[in-house]
């Protein structure tokens, strides 16, 4: 991606080859001999039931998907809406569920490598899991060097799946005896009790629809191409599963099915002699497509995954450093890559072990999906999804009962090796994770916001597992400070406030540069000559990301050719849906009391918190904080904080008052108001331009809130206390919170 845009890359087709490209490998290739073994031909019927289930939540994941692109799929809307000690069981859960599929794909790929190319035992391990720890290692290289060639590989991949599906489907028809299926014991030699057993083992051939939504952050449309992407992957493998493994099970009976490649022997019984070798050959190539497609997929989204738990501190940010040439998460790729390594070593040798595994650790996120969509919808009111689930809650409600139902025909071994990473999950969120993250889920703070009409015992739960770490408290969204440099004298200053700010919220920064051109050029020309005259501004934004990222705050950097200046700031934070603009001195006294001219102040409403840099060094060991009330103070308060939380600020707040008393009471209960705690009160009383400069005199920084005062009243009597700051030798920052006034309000105060 460009300096310039944030580029939504993957289109529908993309997104559908994730989740089939994922789901395919192992239902077909892997499953269909070991689940027949302990279903009989019934286990059709088991990929039937999967499917339902898989299609069910993928109506919830749907939802939640266009409600929220964003990177981490089920993770991202678990921790939102049920908070952070949820967020690590799905989040941690979701992670070790992939690495547990991704080594079941790499072994399928060994079963299949094994007829092809032998393999030589090595220690304990046998020829399978040589070739699966050769896989695997492909497999996380592929994904090391990058997430685009991975992308590539995908598509084609599944291509040339589908194709080779396909002419297996038409020739095994042609050799279809329902003799065969039915003959040994007929369709269902265990009992039709043997329906759910099968679904919990051959669950995991439905887990990739939910990796579409951890790549959701980088979909075009998502509104449109997630739900069809997620309900099509679900609805397509389904039908394939029914039809191929029919087929399969009509071709060879059902206890001589091969559990180590079924496919192959299939094949090799339902083309005639001559064609039987090169069919085979084919099918076999295309089984290492398949598993490959899956494992990719898989270690493809833990890294999202990753990436999504280090942004709200759940896990530490070190797993996402960037490598310098590949541009990918490469730490979080090769711990990922050391555990699949791990569990092919230690449990390939029982390939159900692992599919089960797998399965119910997903089974579980899934159930905390449906949980945290009626949370959404029950407690926010901005919560505005594109796609809605039909039938609400029944929908939701369903898809958790379906997915913890599941759970009890998993097998005891699996779900006590399963429980134990949900145990170390929570164990995780106490040790590490709840003193570092800094958001209350939506559900936390909905029960907490109602301590008087909840029971005791579940308000103290609330905040007995509430996140303690410092910052926001809230459920919003990840913030972004857009910071406007446009001078290299002063770029480190507002770059260093930002990324203070941004860092303290748990956010971002966006940097912009605003090449003014003049109104004689268009702006199509100026494109034209881009590299010409912007590379000034291509040595700032490169100084603005080496300093904003020192400071470990993630940071984009966007030049605008434009014929305005400050005008073109604050359409782009409009554009962008910034929170605050971070900005410099323009020209215009600070004295005036407010953030734009006069005219401007009088037409138009800013887009969002400004806050203003008068100087071209920011020192914020001593802040002054004169205050009066007023809406811009809040703030101001907020902007100290943040310098409090990050800079280890010292913060004086200085209150004139007529009298020292009523002076002192407010200034108690403004600072209480404000949550500003360990700051120094400075109560006075005198003229109020005096009493700040003579304040001020040693302070590194003054931090004050734009003037309530009505423009004409200002240009009449002068703007009071504001007017001293254009003759203090400290730095002023000048902060301006937007609301809509009335043009008396703005003519008069």
């Amino acid at each position: 991606m460009s300096d310039e845009e944030l580029a939504k890359d993957l289109g529908l087709l993309s997104a559908l080859t994730i989740g089939i490209g994922t789901m395919i490998g192992a239902g077909i290739f892997v499953l269909p001999g070991v689940a027949a073994s302990t279903a009989g031909p019934v286990v059709v019927a088991s990929f039937v039931v999967g499917g339902l289930i898989a299609l069910v939540n993928a109506l919830s994941v749907s939802e939640l998907g266009t409600a929220m692109p964003k990177a981490g799929g089920g993770y991202y809307y678990v921790n939102r809406a049920l908070g952070p000690l949820f967020g690590s069981i799905a989040g941690l859960g979701d992670w070790m569920g992939l690495a547990f599929a991704s080594a079941f794909y790499s072994i399928g790929f060994g079963q299949y490598l094994a007829t092809l190319v032998p393999m030589p035992e090595f220690l304990f391990l046998n020829e399978v899991q040589v070739g699966a720890l050769v896989a695997g290692a492909v497999f996380v290289g592929v994904n090391y060097i990058g997430a685009k060639e991975t992308g590539g590989v995908q598509t084609v991949i599944v291509t040339v799946l589908l194709a080779i599906l396909a002419l297996f489907a038409v020739q095994g028809w042609l050799s279809f005896d329902v003799a065969t299926l039915v003959g040994d014991g007929g369709i269902a030699p265990f009992g039709y009790g043997a329906i759910l057993p099968g679904t919990a083992l051959v669950f995991v051939s439905f887990l990739g629809y939910a990796k579409i939504a951890t790549v959701a952050e980088e979909l075009k449309n998502p509104g449109r191409n997630l739900p069809l992407a997620v309900i099509g992957s679900v609805a397509i493998v389904t039908v394939l599963y029914a039809i191929l493994v029919s087929i399969m099970l009509g071709v060879v009976p059902w206890p001589d099915l091969s559990q180590s490649a079924p496919l192959t022997q299939a094949t090799q019984l339902a083309f005639p002699g001559g064609l039987a070798g090169l069919a085979v050959t084919v099918v076999t190539l295309g089984a290492l497509l398949a598993t490959a497609s899956s494992a990719n997929a898989s270690i493809l989204a833990s890294a999202r995954i990753n990436f999504a738990m280090g942004r709200d501190r759940i896990v530490t940010n070190w797993l996402n450093e960037i490598h310098p040439n590949y541009a990918t998460p490469y730490r979080s790729i090769l711990v990922t890559g050391a555990v699949i390594i791990l569990f092919i070593a230690a449990l390939g040798r029982d390939i159900e072990v692992l599919a089960k595994a797998a399965s119910v650790l997903h089974l579980v996120v899934y159930a905390l999906m449906n949980a945290a969509l009626i949370v959404f919808r029950e407690t926010d009111p901005e919560y505005d999804p594109a796609f809605t689930v039909p039938l609400y809650p029944v929908t939701p409600l369903v898809g958790m009962a379906l997915s913890l139902g599941l759970l009890a025909f998993v097998g005891g071994e699996e779900l006590l090796l399963s429980g134990l990473f949900v145990v170390g999950a929570v164990v995780w969120y106490f040790v590490y994770a709840r003193d570092n993250a800094d958001r209350q889920g939506l559900l936390g703070r909905h029960i907490l916001s109602r301590g008087d009409e909840l029971p005791n015992t579940v308000v103290d739960a609330a905040a007995t597992v509430a996140p303690n770490g410092s910052g926001r408290i809230d459920d919003a969204p990840a913030t972004t400070t857009m910071v406007a440099v446009s001078n290299p004298r002063t770029e480190r200053a507002l770059v260093t406030l930002a990324a203070a700010l941004a860092k303290f919220d748990g956010g971002r920064v966006l940097a912009t540069h605003v090449i003014q051109v003049p109104d004689q050029t268009s702006l199509a020309a100026a494109a034209d000559q881009r590299d010409r005259i912007s590379k000034a501004s291509e040595r700032l934004m490169a100084d603005a990301r080496a300093d904003v990222e020192q400071l470990d705050v993630p940071v984009d950097t966007r030049t605008i050719l434009s014929h305005e200046g400050l005008a073109e700031v604050f359409d782009a934070a409009r554009q962008h849906g910034v929170d605050r603009v971070i900005m410099g001195h323009s020209g215009a006294k600070l004295a005036g009391g407010r953030v734009e001219g006069a005219l401007d102040e009088l037409t138009h409403d800013l887009p969002c918190d400004v806050v203003v840099l008068d100087g071209e060094e920011f020192d914020p060991s001593e802040v002054l904080l004169p205050t009066a009330g007023g809406h811009s103070s809040d703030l101001s308060a907020e902007v100290a904080r943040a310098l409090q939380a990050t800079t280890d600020a010292h913060i004086s707040v200085l209150h004139v008052a007529d009298e020292v008393a009523a002076g002192r009471e407010f200034l108690e209960q403004w600072v209480a108001e404000h949550n500003l705690h360990g700051v120094e009160q400075l109560v006075e009383t005198g003229d109020v331009e005096t009493v700040i400069g003579e304040a001020a005199a040693d302070k590194s920084l003054v931090l004050v809130g734009a003037t309530e005062t009505g423009l004409l009243s200002r240009l009449v009597g002068g703007s009071l206390a504001l007017s001293v700051l254009d003759d203090l030798e400290t730095t002023v920052l000048l902060a301006e919170r937007p609301r809509r006034r009335s043009l008396r309000e703005r003519l008069f105060g």
